[in-house]
């Protein structure tokens, strides 16, 4: 059975201690006064004085509240007898010292195993029947059944306590240790939220960087001979396209604003920078936006991610669409803010995109839409073959109830 926590079992046992003390001690004293008036000045009132006075003490000195376990110590179980000796010769010098009984009861069962309690409570019960049955010197109905039937619920009502206190406690477990698989579920959950926040950022800076590079350091080899400042200018531009995203890889570890955005500007400026390093001899890439003094108040995550959208889509423009013009158009309506990716490429079909090798990777669309949805917005995608391509992300600009 599971281990009830320390603090809980403080606090009940004070509690039952305390109840246990003032009905002990009120029955003693009840029993003390009745003797006293009924029996003045007998020669064994010394002694039932004393014997009252040393039980007060014994109970008053006791373990403190709790089960002793399955097997109690030398000293409660020492104890016990000794309480229950006192309190047997009281009730022979006086037998109406029996009702305090009802406390040794649940006294037994706090201290000791179930079973041994059992007989503890039995053999009490049987002398209180006897002592009450000798004192009224005839046989009452009332006398024999009432102690057994006094003692049968207060052991029935501390045993259905203490089977209810056990199921608290194995639901307690329960619940403590379903808190700790979620805290664990939830940290892989987060551990894979990383990976895939990772692998967008990867696929949209330094896979769309190092794509750049690739070919302008091959446009520089095909030109180094026969045009060398051209083929210095290609290389050139590598190294810058290479110190950019060198930032962005910095940045995207630590879940920071992409550069162009954490330079102070806003959505508008780092889609125009986009755009700059983007169009080149085979491909240029134009900026329109409608609604560009509302920029500013576009919250962060937002302007990041569309930036990353945009980032995104022209590098599937550039390695697949084999496109001459691309135009970024973004849109401010009253709640949604729309981001339009347009090409005059190839096109293709969006029920069955073309799967070349080496293409996407997993990534591109997908990460796209993984990225929109995490802020409730939305992808779609027209395109045709030979008619070019647009991809329209939207994102609400108020929370989704």
């Amino acid at each position: 059975m599971a281990n009830r926590s320390p603090r809980a079992d403080t606090v009940d046992g004070r509690w039952l201690g305390a109840v246990m003390h003032t009905a002990f001690f009120l029955l003693l004293g009840g029993a003390l006064a009745r003797f006293l008036l009924r029996h003045p000045g007998q020669p064994r009132t010394p002694w039932i004085i004393a014997l009252c006075v040393v039980l007060a003490v014994l109970h008053l000195l006791g373990p403190r509240a709790g089960r002793a376990g399955p097997r109690p110590g030398a000293r409660q179980a020492a104890w016990l007898a000794s309480v229950v000796v006192v309190w047997m010769v009281l009730v022979v010098l006086a037998p109406s010292f029996a009702w305090c009984a009802v406390p040794l009861f649940y006294t037994g069962l706090r201290t000791l195993p179930q079973r041994a309690a059992l007989v503890l409570v039995a053999v009490l019960t049987v002398f209180v029947v006897a002592t009450q049955v000798q004192l009224a010197g005839s046989f009452d109905p009332n006398l024999v059944l009432a102690p057994p039937a006094v003692a049968a619920l207060a052991t029935a009502v501390f045993l259905q306590m203490e089977r209810h206190t056990a199921r608290q406690r194995v639901l307690i477990d329960d619940l403590i240790r379903t808190r700790h698989e979620l805290a664990a579920s939830e940290r892989r959950e987060g551990a894979l939220a990383e990976r895939e926040r990772l692998s967008m950022e990867i696929h949209d800076t330094l896979a769309q960087g190092l794509s750049s590079q690739r070919m302008l350091l091959q446009a520089a080899d095909r030109v180094w001979e026969s045009e060398p400042d051209k083929a210095r200018a290609h290389v050139r531009t590598a190294a810058s396209v290479a110190e950019h995203h060198l930032a962005e890889a910095r940045r995207f570890v630590h879940d920071l604003a992409p550069a162009d955005l954490a330079r102070g500007g806003d959505l508008a400026e780092a889609l125009r920078a986009l755009a700059a390093r983007e169009s080149g001899p085979r491909l240029t890439v134009r900026v329109a936006v409608d609604g560009e003094e509302r920029l500013p108040r576009l919250p962060d995550a937002v302007q990041s991610a569309l930036l990353r959208v945009a980032q995104g889509a022209l590098a599937n423009v550039r390695e697949h669409a084999g496109a001459g013009t691309a135009v970024l158009t973004l849109t401010l309506l009253d709640d949604t803010v729309v981001l339009d990716v347009g090409d005059d490429g190839r096109g293709f079909d969006p029920a069955s995109p073309p799967r070349s090798p080496g293409a996407d990777r997993g990534h591109g669309l997908p990460a796209i839409r993984a990225r929109l949805r995490a802020l409730g917005g939305t992808l779609t995608v027209e395109s045709a073959p030979g008619e070019g391509t647009v991809l329209s992300a939207a994102v609400p600009l108020e929370e989704p109830r």
